[in-house]
Parts: C-alpha cells; structure tokens; sequence
C-alpha cells in the first residue's frame, strides 16, 4: 500500500515536520522555546507520541497548544489527574494534549498529541527555563539534546523502562532550526558550537548583545551544543525579581525572589592525600572513539597522581570488574600494574548497570586520612537515574563524586546529578572536547583541599525576612559558581540594599565573601528567577520523598502545590490541555503513531548479562556471569579501538602495537615514572623525536641523567605544548617536586643545555624552580 507523508523505517507515517527552537540567554541563564509542527497526512485521526530529552534541571514552565485558528494553554495538575483527563478526552473524540516527565529520569518527557484528525495540522509550543555551567575553560556551556539514546533499564530494577522510537539521524523525518539571541551586561568574547553555525551577529557597539544561528542543513548525530564566552566572567551578581501580582502575598509566587552568582576565590591549596577510585563504563555502546580516549586519560590520570595516595579502577556494564581487591597505594609497582591491563580496556561489558559496582565502591572500608574522590566515566545511558543519584546522595558524607559524561545523548540528569549529591563537578564529553582537559581539571578540583564549614548569612532591611530555597551548599571548588536561591517576604524600598556572606575554612584558616546588592525588582526577566527557584525546591522536595519511600503525602502534596502554583513541571504533575472550542466530536478509531528520535546506533547493542561474553582482562570479577553468543563482540571492539586523543577522532588501521600511546605528548607522558622523574633512555629520545646520542652527548658533566632527562622533558612541554598546560600541569609539578628533592647543581646550565638541544627557549624560573 502506498503511504503518503512522513515516513519511519517501518513505513508508518510520522505526523512530527518541524522543529523550531528559539534560545534567549540572558547572563548566564537561558530561556528556551520550542515549536513543534504536526501534520497528520493520514486518512484517520492519530495519536502522535514523542518521546525527546531536555536538560536535566530545566524548568519546564510552559506548555500550548495551537489548532486552526484556536489556542489552548495547558495547565499543570497531578500527573495521574492529568492523565485521566487526556485519556477521558480521547475516548470522548476530543483533542487533548499531554506532557509529562518520565518517572525515571528527569530528562526524558513524553509529549501526546491526541485525536489530530485527518489533514489537520497541530502547533506545540514548549518553554523552559535553566542555567548553563560553567566550563573548565571559563566558557557558558548550553547544550540542546537532540540526540536521545535508549536507556538501559537494569534487571530487578522495578518500573517499565522508558519507550523510545529511534532512527539513524540521517532517517529523522523532520527538521530543525534554532536561533540565539546573547546580552549581559559584559561584552562577549565569542561564542563557538559543536554544530556549524552562522557568523556571530553584534546588536551593539559594546558587544553586548549579538544574535546567532545554525547553520542550514543540520544532522541530527549530535546535541546541539553552544559556549557561550564572556570577558571577566567570574563576576558575582545578583538578581532581584518582583513576584506575580496575582499571586498570594507571602508564597514563593508572591514574593521578590533573588538568585545569587557567587565564584569564592582562595588560595590553591593542593593535597598529597586521597583515595582515588575511577569507575569506567564499558558498556557496548563506550566503543571505539570513546574507549580510546578513556584509555589515553586513565594514562593522563594516574601518571598525575601524587605519591603517597591510594587507588582503585573499576569497569562495569552488566557486571563490573575491579584491578585491586581494594585500593593501593600509589606506587611505580602498582602504577605499571595498572597500566599494562589500561592498555586492555575494552567497552565489552555489555549493558549499563551502574548501581552495583557502586554500592560495592560504598561497602569498602574508607581509608584513614586519605578522602575518597570518585571519578564516573559513562554515556549515561541508565534508566535509574534517580536509584543511582539516591546512593550517592546516601553516601555523601564519606566521598566526593566527579562525573563526566561521554558522548551524544548522555544523561544531564545523570551526569549532573552524581556531582550535585556527591559533593563534586560535573563534566560533558562531546563532539571534539579533549576529555583529557576537562578530568585535569576536576583531578585539580579533587586535589584540592575539602573547603568545610560553609554557612550562609543575610543581611536585609528590618522590614523583610528571607527563606534560602537553594539546598545548603556542600562543595566550593576555585573559581567556580555556586548559586543561591532565596525569597523575600515584606516591602522593601527600592533603593534598599541587601547583601549576602558565605564564610568556610580551608585548611584551618577562615574566608569570606560578601555580595551586596540592591533590592530593586530587575526588569524583563518575567518569572525566570521565580521558576528556577521553583524548580530547585521541587527537586529538593522530591528527594525527600524518595528518601521516605513516598510514605509521607506531605510532602507530595507540597510537590504537587508548589509545581501548579509556580506553573513548573515535576515528577508528579503534568501539563495537561483539551480543545473544546468546536464542540465536534473526532470520528473513526484513534491509531498511535510513535515519533522516532535520533539515537546514536551502535553495532553491539545493550544486552542482557546472559547474552555477553567478555573478554580476556586479567581484572578481578565484581559478579559471576555467564559466556554467551557473542564471541566476536571482543575481537571487533579490539580491533575497532585504536587510541585517540580527541572525542570525535576517526579509527584507522595501525600496525603499531596495539594500544600504544600515539603522538609525542601521549608518548613522553607514559614514560614518567611515578615519582615524577623520567630516564635517559632511547624510549625518551624518540619521544622527543631525537636520537639518542641527540639527547645524551650535550648532557652536563655535574648532572645526573635522570635530572637530565626529567629537565628534557619539562622543557618540551612548556616549549611545545604549552596550549595544554592544564593537561600536564600536575604532572609537572610532580617532576618539579622531584628535582628540588634531588638538590642538583647548575639547575640553570641545565635548562640552557636543554633549550639547546630541543631549540627552544624556556626560562629557568618558567619550569618552576
């Protein structure tokens, strides 16, 4: 039968032709409005049904409908309420329209659009609001999932797994367009994507507003990712907006609401101490591009740990595996150990079951006077965000968690999620990102000296009071923001002022930082405060429940006011819509149509622990399983996964040993020993792209050869890499700790000779002694 329209792979026809999104940033917060076109071509009403990503910690505060010349705005109620109303409506031959979260992770929502009858034509529009991190290299970092991988859903895990239609993105049977639109009251330096986009657009001469679109002709392969940069951006504010003058004076509607930026600057006290246990993904779909880069950071990882700390690396997927029965200590022993089996890494573990090998990391004994740091590698592709995100939140007072998410479609719910609860910072992996920068910094941030005794004081007029929605602030890494939602409650002047303290310790010593503000309303912001303020004590409040098992209504009954009076979507509301405008009742039977979305596919699928066998790592099991019927499923991920040093590197065939570090900065960084010096040998030399005799022969009578060589090859980096400075920084420092150690002569002749040799021109006190 010939079918007309949009089609799947299934040849069903697809009722979703365009979407069309529109980002407003304003500072450091981004506004976002989609419209989403439907078109039904069929002979027959349908029910279209889209299952798509968002972020994580949007706040989803709007939600329409437009039909012919009619609109319905949809209005927040209790989920199950919601869903009987859209259902009543559909056996009633009646338009409806829904839009809820997923029950298992925040940033999955279903969109039904219900009883489109045939010819017609439906528009949705959806908007919510977020804030956008802050990169590693100071940069506003936006992302737009467009990419939307199945979930795997862990066995026994309880609650249907989420229902996702996928197709190759070069299959996706509808189109996008997005455009951006900047301003903040400092200049932007420059705004750069993963995605193409058209040229950056000032809308004044101070450059403080500019416009900017993608280009034409998108694929849906990857999330459309936007950074954002502005000069001197670690500038902390404060907005003040007034509250709705509907609402009910004293509710968080009602009341101004401020929001807080805050980047604490103190002094970089590094620590020698830690635990540091790195658990990787080596699931089915970290193959290729993504195992190799992992491997090359494990190398970066630990040839920049300090002596004299602990370790552990754990793989999972269906099962998990560990290198140590328990965490040593960091050694030039254990260092090769662990080394030889990183070099064997494969992404042959199957499924992603993430909960396991952390309750297992949770049940080891911590170690005395060493802190636990925990490193999480993965794509993110759970679907028991929340189980996993309640474990680490449980285990808080023990450990810090460092998140990074690798590739298109991972879980910002996820991702985010295990740093918030675990004390921590989280990172996204994508497109081209050198992942080795972004973990050195979080390694920077691990290193750090735990900042404790954090507390919060206000100070505004008598006449108002303040309540902090935020949760209390556990973590404050250097330079990095930390916000602060509160409500106002009483009439302030407004050229009152207010202002706000975070004081905390760090090695024993006090520091504070004060903000004083006005308490002003701003203007053109509307509710965005409020909203984001909302939503931060929805999620708040739904971790409590979780936390009591759902036994206390309280606090849901809290859950379900706040989200309908704040118009934010949560867990347990949905936004819910009926058109009733013309009375007509829809005829004929109602057929579901699944709207497909871009996932990336891979060759070896999630699978059940039953159907994987694994390969040949000499790693202690973490859980007995079964060989199964994919025996080739090894030899093609080894064969496939050759190193890179960047996220989107092609794979090549290579006749090199297998697995060997590639290119001169991965080659001279695997040679350092761990404790921080490197020998004279040939390995240096062709590291160093000279000979032997090139790097031997000019070498000082009075200096050793291991001073020598370590000398080499700190002058190499700073000579030849130092754009990636804060990739090989710590480890550098581990080298320059060693020579003042070895107390060696004619430091300055050496560095003259080694300039000589590599021809370059680094100065003595530029390597730091």
């Amino acid at each position: 039968m010939n079918r007309c329209g949009l089609l799947t792979t299934e040849k069903e026809p697809v009722p979703l032709k365009s979407i069309e999104v529109e980002l407003q940033v304003r500072d450091h917060v981004a506004t976002v409005v989609s419209t989403l076109s439907y078109d039904n071509k069929e002979d027959k009403p349908i029910e279209a049904v889209f299952v798509f990503p968002l972020p994580g910690d949007a706040a989803v505060c709007h939600f329409s409908a437009t039909v012919g010349q009619t609109q319905i705005v949809a209005e927040v109620k209790e989920k199950q309420q919601a869903r009987e109303e859209y259902d009543d409506a559909l056996s009633s031959g009646q338009q409806a329209f829904l839009l809820e979260e997923s029950d298992q992770s925040p940033d999955i929502f279903s969109l039904s659009v219900g009883s489109l009858p045939p010819g017609e034509s439906a528009s949705i529009r959806l908007e919510y609001v977020t804030e956008l991190a802050v990169q590693a290299d100071d940069g506003l970092r936006f992302c737009l999932p467009a990419v939307l991988n199945p979930r795997y859903q862990p066995r026994g895990s309880g609650g249907p797994s989420v229902e996702v239609t996928s197709v190759p993105a070069s299959q996706v049977p509808y189109t996008l367009s997005f455009s951006a639109r900047l301003s903040s009251p400092r200049p932007i330096s420059k705004v750069e994507s993963s995605s193409s986009l058209d040229p950056l657009q000032f809308l004044n001469a101070e450059q403080t507003q500019a416009t900017v679109k993608l280009a034409a002709g998108h694929k849906f392969d990857r999330d459309v990712e936007l950074l954002v940069y502005y000069k001197d951006a670690h500038q902390p504010s404060a907005v003040v907006e007034a509250g709705q003058a509907s609402a009910e004076p004293g509710s968080l509607m009602g009341d101004q609401v401020v929001m807080v930026s805050l980047y604490p600057e103190f002094p970089q006290a590094v620590t020698s101490k830690g635990e540091f246990v790195i658990l990787l993904d080596r699931s089915g779909s970290m193959q290729n591009a993504r195992i190799s880069s992992a491997r090359d950071t494990l190398l970066l990882l630990l040839k920049s740990l300090p002596m004299g700390c602990y370790f552990n690396i754990y793989g999972f997927g269906s099962t998990f595996e560990h290198m140590f029965p328990k965490s040593v200590e960091y050694s030039q022993k254990t260092m090769d150990e662990a080394l030889k089996m990183v070099k064997e890494v494969q992404a042959d573990l199957g499924g992603t079951e993430i909960l396991s090998p952390l309750q297992h990391i949770y049940n080891q004994p911590c170690i005395t006077n060493q802190p636990r740091q925990l490193f999480v590698f993965t794509d993110g592709e759970v679907g028991n965000t929340k189980e996993v995100i309640d474990l680490v939140k449980k285990n808080s007072g023990s450990h810090r968690c460092f998140s990074f998410g690798i590739g298109e479609g991972a879980s910002s719910a996820l991702i985010n999620g295990l740093a918030k609860e675990g004390g921590g910072h989280a990172q996204f992996i994508t497109g081209t990102d050198k992942i080795q920068l972004k973990v050195m910094q979080s390694l920077r941030f691990a290193l750090q000296t735990v900042v404790e005794n954090i507390s919060v004081t206000w100070d505004l007029p008598k006449e108002a009071s303040v309540t902090v929605l935020s949760p209390p602030i556990t973590a404050i890494f250097q330079g990095q923001r930390s916000l602060i939602y509160a409500q106002i409650t009483g009439q302030t002047s407004e050229v009152a002022e207010g202002s706000v303290k975070v004081k905390y310790s760090l090695a024993d010593q006090v520091f504070e930082n004060q903000l004083h503000f006005s308490l002003k309303p701003a203007e053109d912001t509307g509710l965005t405060v409020h909203r984001l303020a909302a939503r931060t004590l929805i999620r708040s409040l739904e971790l409590e429940d979780r936390e009591s098992r759902g036994r206390d209504g309280a606090i849901r009954k809290k859950m379900v006011e706040l989200s309908v009076q704040s118009g934010v979507s949560s867990s347990v509301t949905a936004f819910v819509a009926m058109n009733k405008s013309d009375g007509k009742n829809i005829q004929g039977p109602l057929v579901r149509r699944d709207i497909p979305v871009p996932g990336i596919l891979l060759a070896a699928p999630k699978m059940r622990l039953s159907q994987v066998s694994y390969g040949s790592m000499p790693w202690r099991r973490g859980v007995r399983y079964k060989e199964g019927c994919c025996e080739r499923l090894g030899r093609i991920l080894r064969k496939a996964a050759l190193p890179s040093r960047e996220m989107g590197s092609s794979d090549e065939d290579d006749s090199s040993p297998q697995n060997s570090p590639t290119g001169p900065f991965l080659q001279l960084v695997s040679l350092q020993k761990a404790s921080g010096c490197w020998l004279l040998d040939s390995a240096l030399a062709a590291a160093l792209r000279k000979t032997s005799e090139e790097v031997e022969k000019p070498k000082p009578a009075q200096v050793n050869q291991d001073v020598w060589a370590t000398v080499l090859a700190l002058i190499w980096l700073h000579g030849f890499k130092a754009d990636a400075k804060e990739e090989w920084e710590l480890l550098a420092m581990k080298a320059v700790s060693w020579l003042r150690a070895q107390n060696a002569p004619c430091m300055k002749e050496c560095v003259e000779a080694g300039n000589t040799v590599l021809g370059c021109k680094v100065a003595t006190n530029a390597l730091g002694f």
